[in-house]
Order: structure tokens, then C-alpha cells, then sequence
């Protein structure tokens, strides 16, 4: 029951997401993509899997210990306090905090999630700006 209420919620957060997807206001000058097909795509992704959830639970689901639920709780507060640095900091600087955080999180030992988070920034800032052209937040160094 539960694994159906989970993929109920899922979604419903997906349909709110594609509707604020349809919601993006376009620009006079635009790609032919424009910025509302990613979110679409992801949404259609996240409705689909809910979907399978709910057709198809697990019969016996094992929910997470209070602790695991604490570090899932603090790893999406990570994710919000990252979302709320990006225009401050920037993309490579909060993108290297967050990553190398949650891979620590994740078991990976401390000096190798730092060495992490910043191959991760460099290399998603690299793909996303440098190649594709891509706006990025720019921090307070310029980048």
C-alpha cells in the first residue's frame, strides 16, 4: 500500500511539473528546443515510473530507519540550500560544495569526495557551458 501512495504522490508532483513547465515564459529570441522541453522530459520520465510503481508495488517494501531518514531528510536540504546558493556563489562553487558533500554522504572518503565534487563541477560546467553554450549561474568571480 504504501509503495502505491508513494508512486500516487509521485505523480502528482510530476503533472505539477509539467505544468509549471508549460508555464516557462518564452523568449522573442529562442532555441528551437526552448526551456521547456527538458522539464517536460524529466516529468514524462518521473510520471511513467510512478506509474510502474503503482501498477506493480513491491510486496513486502522495507522502509529506511529513523537515521536513514535523517540523512535522506538532510541530503534534500542540501539540495535546497544548493538551489538557493547557486545565484550567489555560482554554478562551479555550489556545485562543488553540494557534490562533494553528498558523495561523502555516500561513503566515499572525505579527500576524495572534495577531489570529486570538483571534477563533477568542472566537468558538468565544462559540457554545459563551454561546449553546449549553456548559461550557468555566475558566481561572484565571474563564473
Amino acid at each position: 500500500m504504501s509503495d502505491r501512495i508513494f508512486g500516487g504522490i509521485g505523480l502528482l508532483f510530476a503533472l505539477l511539473f509539467i505544468w509549471a513547465a508549460f508555464h516557462i515564459e518564452l523568449s522573442f529570441i529562442s532555441d528551437p528546443v526552448g526551456p521547456r522541453t527538458f522539464p517536460i522530459i524529466v516529468a514524462i520520465v518521473m510520471a511513467l515510473a510512478s506509474v510502474v510503481i503503482i501498477i506493480k508495488p513491491d510486496v513486502k517494501p522495507q522502509w529506511p530507519r529513523a537515521a536513514r531518514l535523517l540523512e535522506i531528510a538532510i541530503a534534500a536540504g542540501v539540495m535546497v540550500a544548493y538551489a538557493l546558493a547557486l545565484p550567489e556563489v555560482g554554478f562551479l562553487i555550489a556545485t562543488a560544495v553540494a557534490s562533494a558533500f553528498l558523495t561523502w554522504r555516500l561513503g566515499t572518503a572525505p579527500l576524495w569526495a572534495l577531489v570529486s565534487g570538483a571534477l563533477t563541477s568542472i566537468g558538468i560546467y565544462t559540457v554545459f557551458h563551454l561546449i553546449l553554450g549553456l548559461s550557468l549561474a555566475r558566481g561572484p568571480f565571474g563564473f
